[in-house]
């Protein structure tokens, strides 16, 4: 099966008078910090990311912009007179932004690793991006003391850098566990990591150093803490190991249900006779896969 390429790979140049905006920028923009912060970043490092447009129209020479709206104003108001753009293959009928993903910590992460390997400093990003020198060092190395296989967890998800402190106070092992059991919550959280880190076992932490407890916490409550962590990773685990099979059972016996019901004799039987039970069977059968 091939999959059709949405936008041509390597961005062309294009004339900025014939990049044509597909709407108005709102009222205010171009006093907004983020406004400042876009124009002083291409201002001191360049484009980093092409413009996205729609392919050239034959009549006007014109290509409707797609996506990025605030980098054509900075471009313009910087004086730049071409633009690298990535050219769709097709018209597109709805907007650019409805259908990407905004960068996850761990590519942001890389990206700027990445900036810095070509010669690009700390403090040249700090001030391209407007936020301060301490922020930018700590996402550069926030990935520091993680093993390979909780970054490959944690690729898509945006977290904070106190969330990998906590990460690399433990051993790998403990790493992934940590990160497993905060995606299955839905909570990349610093507290949550930080509760997780208190209740790792000391075996299971660097150095076998135990972190350092927050105030009102007394060893008994941290041991208990332990144990209860513990009981519930292993909880995890075994409804992570039965949940493919559990899932499959119960399809199968929605389906042979659904059959059954859809008996007229069985139907009428079970509506003369057993109307709790009918009503409960055909409950189930309404139920959409993902309920089921």
């Amino acid at each position: 099966m091939t999959v059709e390429l949405a936008f041509i790979p390597k961005p062309m140049m294009v004339s900025i008078d014939n990049v044509l905006p597909s709407h108005k920028p709102p009222i205010g923009l171009l006093e907004t910090k983020k406004y400042r912060m876009v124009v002083t970043s291409i201002k001191e490092i360049g484009l980093i990311e092409p413009l996205a447009v729609s392919p050239v129209d034959r009549k006007t020479g014109q290509h409707v912009l797609l996506d990025g709206h605030i980098r054509l104003l900075a471009l313009r108001e910087l004086g730049h007179t071409e633009v690298a753009c990535l050219v769709a293959t097709d018209d597109e009928s709805y907007t650019y932004n409805n259908r990407i993903n905004r960068l996850s910590s761990v590519q942001e992460h890389f990206m700027m690793r990445r900036a810095i390997d070509r010669g690009i400093s700390p403090e040249r990003l700090s001030k391209a991006l407007c936020v301060d020198l301490g922020q930018i060092n700590r996402k550069v190395t926030l990935l520091d003391g993680v093993c390979p296989e909780a970054v490959h967890l944690l690729k898509d998800r945006q977290f904070s850098p106190e969330v990998t402190a906590a990460l690399r106070r433990m051993k790998p092992t403990r790493q992934v566990e940590a990160v497993e059991l905060m995606i299955a919550a839905n909570s990349i959280t610093v507290s949550y990591a930080r509760a997780l880190e208190l209740a790792s076992a000391k075996e299971m932490l660097v150095a076998g150093k135990r972190p350092r407890k927050g105030r009102g916490i007394d060893q008994e409550q941290v041991d208990r803490m332990e144990r209860e962590m513990s009981g519930v990773q292993d909880q995890y685990r075994m409804i992570e190991q039965g949940f493919g099979e559990d899932m499959l059972n119960l399809v199968l016996a929605r389906g042979y249900v659904a059959k059954l019901v859809d008996n007229k004799s069985v139907f009428r039987y079970l509506e003369r006779n057993h109307g709790a039970v009918l009503e409960q069977l055909m409950g189930l059968v309404n139920a959409t896969s993902a309920d089921v």
